[in-house]
């Protein structure tokens, strides 16, 4: 485990404080273990929906549909099959 140097403050109404520190109690931690945890958690939630898209089956099952069917590039085609500017040495 990585040594713990950082100091993280918050402020807290007394009755958040005293509910935090009861459900600490009730899992035999710390308050700030507790807290730490609790926050770790839910970072790790937001930055994990923000790694994945969420959409319904229809939607995805059409997505999957149209990079299966792509539709033509005829500029595309055309720039590949251009003369070059310039030759490789």
């Amino acid at each position: 485990m990585a040594t713990r140097t950082k100091r993280i403050e918050m402020r807290a109404d007394p009755e958040s404080e005293e509910r935090i520190a009861r459900a600490a109690k009730a899992q035999d931690l710390s308050i700030s273990a507790f807290v730490l945890g609790a926050a770790t958690q839910e970072a790790d939630r937001v930055l994990g929906r923000a790694d994945q898209t969420l959409m319904p089956g229809a939607q995805f099952d059409a997505l999957v549909a149209a990079l299966d069917d792509a539709d033509d590039a005829p500029r595309l085609a055309r720039a590949a099959g251009a003369r070059r500017r310039y030759r490789r040495a």
